[in-house]
């Protein structure tokens, strides 16, 4: 009823439920032919006739071979051609229901009857959801019957179907078939019939002229569009879904296309899952998290003490020029979510503890960069010192967090995986022989400023992310040994190659693939480190802080360096001797 208490009869419904392609889950539904095109043209050019006759001869089938009597669902058979447009979300379709009718005339329906209150009660009782079926009556109660069951001489037995139609005295599209059967099956051609509905249940008496047959299979069934006339229907969802998340499903579209057409066993879920942590909101860092972005990841956050200045939008593509002054790290973030505002993106403005610097709050700075990096998968380092990379590298090693590395020179660059104690490959630490000390004081202009080609950060940003993309399709993920070589097919993952190292030189367009070994000595992730930093960290990276070379004596660097120095001068002596 509407607002005004008056009755609104309602068109029916055909609904094809999201499991409906899965036959495991629904017993009682009925079975069709679905045919999804994949462009536009091949909607409008399928040869829509022989479809439709193909569907019409299931139905034909189905009554001749005595299978509708057993199962008179398949009295039903739907068929539906679609054409998705994924990317303006607009859906076409066209749904057909054959009916066979006679090849002259039709049925003539009359003499209408209504159930009594009592009776229709019974009914109901009785009903089980059946599409087609019997009903004996009897003196008190009425009986449901299969179809199969029917005597032709029995004047207890009415067919009945379940009525879609909400209009009473115009029996639904359904009693179509049921009339081409009780034909087929029985050679009948008067026939009382009962429209089941859950309300107002009645009875009809059908007739077929006598000059009428179904000797040729006519059948009848598109359905009309909105304007009336055969043609099909479109969707458009557009208007009605959230921009956020036509734009959160756009960009998952186009992975899934190149999932579909190119690379079926590629886990999208897994890369999407990812949380990334960013150690440095710069050059790198900028393109670093457009990249993850464009493969789909859903969490980033970036970790900078520094604001943006006039020189950076034209190289840092996240910041403009009203930016100046704004701290780099929430600013990228927000302009992440300029771009895709159901991303997951923060900023925190944090300065990270280097060996050789001063540092106020080192307790509140180690305890907070250490709750980042325990929250985050992967750990990208992109600062613009060496120096501040050392404590990360740390943490990251000693919590089993997958490391990434990029950085740059002026015309070269370096991305490179930490290794793991499974695979023995090194750190970006491992081929030092001194500690990382102050490298930032005292600069002049030209050293203060990252002095690189403009187009080397973004080739290192995006080698670091597809590295990344890389060992989350391989089972092993970070502790997947080096590849290096194209030609061991039993190397890489679907993805391709998995190095340690990328090496690459702008000027001479070359990239090399270097396995680096870990090392027992290494100043970030040897096990004396480690377990120096386990027993007290804040104590061990005030120390470090006051003195790096701190840490070449726990190492055992400084010794290595004593002996190296003492055979320097037996040989000098030696020298001189001679």
């Amino acid at each position: 009823t509407d607002q005004q208490g008056q009755t609104v009869l309602m068109p029916s419904h055909f609904f094809i439920p999201s499991h409906g392609l899965d036959n495991t889950q629904d017993k009682d539904g009925i079975k069709g032919t679905l045919i999804n095109t994949n462009t536009v043209e091949a909607f409008r050019t399928i040869d829509k006739n022989q479809l439709f006759q193909e569907a019409t001869l299931k139905i034909k089938e189905a009554v001749e071979s005595g299978e509708a009597l057993k199962d008179p669902k398949k009295l039903y058979h739907y068929l539906l051609l679609t054409f998705a447009d994924l990317k303006k979300y607009k859906f076409y379709y066209w749904f057909a229901f054959p009916a066979i009718i006679p090849d002259q005339d039709g049925w003539q329906l009359d003499h209408q009857q209504d159930l009594t209150s009592e009776q229709a009660s019974v009914l109901h009782a009785a009903y089980q959801g059946q599409y087609y079926f019997l009903i004996k009556k009897e003196t008190e109660r009425m009986q449901i019957l299969s179809l199969d069951a029917f005597e032709k001489n029995d004047q207890t037995i009415w067919f009945a179907f379940l009525d879609p139609s909400p209009v009473k005295g115009s029996p639904g599209w359904p009693l179509r078939n049921l009339l081409y059967l009780i034909y087929t099956v029985w050679g009948l051609k008067k026939v009382r019939i009962l429209c089941y509905r859950q309300s107002d249940p009645y009875l009809i008496d059908a007739s077929l002229p006598e000059h009428c047959s179904y000797q040729t299979t006519k059948s009848v069934g598109w359905e009309r569009n909105v304007q009336g006339k055969l043609g099909p229907r479109m969707a458009d969802l557009g208007p009605l879904m959230d921009p956020a998340r036509l734009a959160d499903t756009a960009i998952d579209l186009n992975l899934k296309l190149m999932r579909w057409r190119l690379m079926p066993e590629l886990d999208l879920d897994k890369i999407k899952q990812t949380k990334c942590l960013l150690l440095g909101a710069g050059t790198l860092g900028c393109y670093v998290a457009r990249c993850l972005m464009g493969w789909g990841v859903r969490h980033i956050t970036f970790v900078d003490s520094g604001t943006v200045s006039y020189s950076n939008p034209v190289r840092q593509p996240l910041y403009r020029f009203q930016d100046k002054g704004k701290p780099k790290a929430q600013t990228a973030a927000e302009q992440l979510l300029e771009i895709q505002p159901t991303l997951v993106a923060k900023g925190y403005d944090l300065t990270i503890p280097m060996p050789g610097h001063t540092h106020n709050h080192l307790d509140q700075d180690l305890t907070t960069l250490t709750e980042l990096i325990k929250e985050h998968d992967v750990i990208f380092l992109l600062t613009d010192s060496r120096e501040s990379r050392w404590l990360p590298t740390l943490i990251g090693t000693k919590l089993n967090k997958w490391i990434i590395n990029s950085a740059l020179g002026f015309d070269s660059y370096l991305v490179m995986r930490h290794g793991t104690r499974q695979n023995q490959m090194g750190c970006y630490f491992c081929n030092d022989i001194v500690a990382p000390t102050d490298s930032l004081t005292d600069r002049t202009l030209d050293q203060q400023c990252t002095v690189t080609r403009p187009g080397l950060a973004a080739i290192a940003g995006a080698l670091a992310v597809e590295l990344m993309v890389s060992l989350l399709q391989d089972p092993k993920g970070i502790h997947a040994e080096a590849s290096t070589n194209a030609s061991d097919s039993s190397a890489g993952s679907i993805l391709g190659l998995l190095p340690h190292q990328i090496r690459g030189f702008l000027g001479q367009f070359n990239n090399l693939l270097i396995v680096g070994q870990s090392y027992d000595k290494c100043t970030a992730c040897s096990d004396k480190v480690l377990e120096a930093y386990s027993q007290d960290p804040l104590s061990f990276v005030q120390k470090v802080l006051d003195d790096p070379i701190y840490l070449e004596d726990i190492t055992g660097l400084s010794a290595l360096k004593a002996e190296s120095e003492n055979v320097l001068d037996d040989w000098t002596a030696e020298e001189d001797d001679f």
